[in-house]
């Protein structure tokens, strides 16, 4: 049987984080559904402090998720979820984002220009890619394929 998966992303300002990954992927932040939430408090599920307000929405303190916007059969989810430890050390996992025809060098600009961190550029036979951080620090690698 094969199973299926999403990528959690450990953080500190889960939302942020979200909306810098899904402009940076091209995805989308999942909405928030209010309803929801507020009748969860209602019931008493849940608290008013477990929910925040991001950009004028209420929303989970604890995370949130971005998708690929042609649906989960395109992508895995990636999960943003509020940690109360710093990044300390390397990530053992990271991304590898794929930017097609799309020159390197520009993606990177864009990217730090929005909070990333430059940290090298690495080659391996016909393969060229440059490892950047994330706001948080957690790295990804950008290459063409």
């Amino acid at each position: 049987m094969a199973y299926t998966f999403q990528v959690t992303i450990d953080c500190a300002d889960p939302h942020p984080l979200a909306d810098w990954w899904a402009d940076a992927l091209g995805w989308e932040v999942e909405p928030s559904d209010e309803a929801f939430i507020r009748g969860l408090i209602a019931a008493g599920h849940a608290t008013d402090a477990d929910t925040t307000t991001h950009r004028g929405t209420l929303v989970w303190t604890v995370g949130t998720g971005i998708r690929h916007p042609e649906g989960p059969e395109r992508a895995p989810r990636i999960l943003f979820l509020r940690v109360p430890e710093p990044k300390t050390v390397k990530n053992r996992v990271h991304l590898d984002v794929r930017v097609g025809e799309e020159d390197i060098a520009t993606v990177v600009e864009r990217l730090v220009a929005k909070g990333a961190t430059f940290l090298h550029e690495g080659r391996q036979g016909p393969s060229v890619w440059t490892t950047i951080a994330d706001p948080e620090g957690n790295e990804l690698c950008i290459s063409h394929g």
